[in-house]
């Protein structure tokens, strides 16, 4: 069945500008998706307001609008083009937002533009906590421990009731913006307020934190025929509790056993086809405890793309962008070509390799800014390193940072001595990375002997 013909030009919304905590991967899957509709004959017309990216190239699109993201600026572009759908899944939580305000306002029944790629029941039921948490406990899938409250007085009365630590989350914001991890009850008040505040709907989801369950992440795309393949596992090597996008996160997943994985993928399907009847892509969160029962809760689902995504693409050689702004306009999975590997994108990809990505900060121009994960500080870029095995990928990632060892926590300090080299790398600690680049920068000779000791015989 060939895509659906009476879409002849489709608005794509940005993710608008770029600020600490709001990573550039959504300019990626933009531009991206810009490329793809394009291709197919397409008129894209896209509103962005930070002209600094690859999406606002004139390239990109066949017409470019640096303007505010706002509806007025979607009002203005609707009377100059005849618009025949919007595809808002590409601009991250901004663009979400932006269309369902033009929803609401009545302006796409107004100009004849349908929304592609979600739907607005999606937005509304992943982005308002509550209604999340009343839908997955009628499919069955589990959840932490939760309540809703738009009041101060009602977040106190809820954390009296559930005792801390606790997770404060914000309804409809992008990048875990007002999110927060409490262990002291004397931060409480100063947090919640906060994430109240930042919500645009006054709301925050307060949740029984989960202190050292392990979280993984599935990349998820589905057709107009309910067809849906998962792209990639990720896993979060820091546990619940820092954001995704401070994190270092390993694809695919490394410790996750199979019976567990295939039970996350099918509460994830579950999932996106409980949200709504739509074609595109999804990102899963999922919290799995560390014992040997690995109870899975759900976390989130985003029914876009998201920091992640980008990634995944990556990882796996599997534009998912691309493909999704494909899916929208009315392909099917088996109808498409993955053009990176020339095999039909309804196949599954399957990694031999270990990819790392890990964030990187910089201090020394935030000088007496908190340094907590999630409090304020968010990571202000990332790299990402390919290896074939966790150790490798680590280490190409880490050194591509291209920040001083000080800055991971490091002495500042080389080792020079093979005996103490020797002994780090067969006693690992947190500063084992950095001994085994002295180990390679001095040529140091070194092997895994029987006895887990580090030898100098052999290479």
């Amino acid at each position: 069945m060939p895509r659906d013909t009476s879409i002849k030009s489709v608005l794509l919304i940005g993710s608008g500008p770029i600020v600490i905590g709001q990573a550039c991967e959504f300019d990626y899957s933009g531009s991206q998706a810009a490329r793809s509709l394009r291709n197919e004959g397409i008129e894209v017309t896209l509103i962005n307001s930070n002209p600094a990216t690859i999406m606002t190239d004139p390239v990109t699109a066949d017409n470019i609008y640096l303007l505010p993201l706002t509806t007025a600026s979607i009002e203005l572009i609707l009377q100059k083009h005849k618009i025949d759908a919007v595809l808002p899944t590409m601009g991250g939580q901004t663009a979400l937002n932006l269309a369902i305000e033009c929803e609401k306002l009545g302006i796409w029944a107004e100009h004849g533009v349908r929304m592609i790629g979600v739907d607005t029941k999606a937005i509304d039921v992943t982005e308002n906590r509550e209604q999340f948490r009343l839908l997955m406990e009628k499919i069955g899938v589990p959840m932490a421990p939760s309540k809703t409250v738009t009041s101060f007085l009602e977040g106190k009365k809820v954390a009296q009731e559930f005792g801390f630590p606790l997770v404060i989350r914000a309804s409809y914001t992008l990048g875990g913006a007002g999110a927060s991890f409490v262990k002291d009850p004397a931060e409480f008040d100063k947090l919640l307020k906060h994430g109240l505040q930042i919500s645009p709907i006054h709301e925050v989801m307060i949740d029984k934190a989960l202190l050292g369950w392990k979280e993984y992440e599935l990349e998820l795309l589905r057709d107009k025929d309910d067809n849906v393949v998962i792209i990639c596992s990720i896993e979060n090597f820091d546990p619940m509790g820092i954001h995704t996008g401070d994190s270092i996160t390993v694809a695919p997943a490394m410790t996750l056993s199979d019976r567990t994985y295939q039970r996350m993928r099918t509460e994830a399907i579950k999932m996106m086809r409980a949200i709504g009847d739509f074609a595109g892509g999804c990102n899963v969160q999922f919290a799995v405890s560390p014992d040997e029962k690995e109870e899975i809760f759900a976390i989130e689902i985003n029914p876009r793309v998201s920091r992640s995504s980008a990634l995944a693409s990556k990882a796996t050689g599997y534009p998912i962008a691309k493909i999704a702004s494909k899916l929208a306009i009315g392909y099917r999975l088996d109808e498409l070509e993955n053009p990176i590997t020339g095999t039909s994108a309804f196949f599954e990809p399957t990694l031999d390799y270990v990819i790392v990505k890990v964030p990187r900060w910089n201090f020394d121009k935030f000088e007496g800014s908190d340094r907590r994960l999630g409090v304020q500080m968010k990571s202000v870029g990332e790299t990402m390193g390919i290896g074939r095995s966790f150790q490798e990928a680590l280490q190409k990632a880490c050194q591509s940072l291209e920040i001083k060892r000080n800055g991971l926590g490091a002495d500042g300090k080389e080792t020079r001595d093979a005996a103490v080299l020797l002994d780090s790398l067969a006693n690992p600690s947190w500063s084992r990375l950095f001994h085994v680049y002295d180990a390679i920068k001095l040529g140091i000779p070194f092997r895994r002997s029987t006895n887990s000791r580090a030898s100098t015989s052999g290479s």
